[in-house]
């Protein structure tokens, strides 16, 4: 079955740790794709993901401002991030690894994302809806993000890695059997 995913209901979300003694917290608002669902057959399972970079939401204006800046997502250059799976193999009871290409800054590199299946439910409206969580973890230079100041007391303002969590809800798409429209 083909689910789209519900942008309302669904979110990226990322952590990294800023100065070596906090974490910082943020989303990006706007997720949008398709998910092809078969627990049966989970070879001809696979999901399609983008965000829109310029969404970036850290709950500081002047950070995402410079988020969005060359120094970082470079976000005109670069507008969107995109995730396309290439594998999904089931990890546990009801848990899913999805390695994919994930593209961003430019630059496409292998992710393994660890999925929690959280089951399916009909709306108010009679739609079927899935919800799943997914968490990941990826090194930002990796993907030429690279700016960074060295702290007076040692160490760096912000950590190399970053931990990526997405919590999505998708709706059943009638009769569709694959991604084309």
């Amino acid at each position: 079955m083909i689910w789209e995913i519900d942008a309302i209901h669904s979110q990226a979300a990322f952590a990294v740790r800023y100065m070596m003694i906090s974490t910082v917290k943020g989303r990006f608002k706007g997720l949008q794709g398709k998910l092809a669902l078969d627990k049966e057959h989970l070879e001809r399972s696979r999901v399609e993901a983008e965000v829109d970079v310029a969404s970036i939401d850290t709950g500081d204006s002047s950070r995402d401002t410079h988020l969005r800046s060359p120094d970082f997502f470079d976000a005109e250059k670069y507008p969107t991030m995109t995730f396309k799976s290439t594998k999904v193999e089931a990890a546990a009871e009801d848990g899913y690894r999805v390695t994919g290409d994930l593209t961003m800054h430019g630059i496409t590199r292998e992710v393994i994302f660890v999925v929690v299946y959280h089951g399916q439910a009909k709306d108010f409206s009679g739609k079927l809806r899935v919800g799943l969580s997914a968490k990941a973890q990826i090194n930002r230079k990796d993907f030429d993000l690279t700016w960074n100041m060295v702290l007076e007391t040692g160490g760096v303002v912000v950590s190399e890695d970053v931990r990526i969590e997405v919590d999505l809800q998708a709706i059943a798409l009638e009769e569709k059997e694959d991604f084309t429209e």
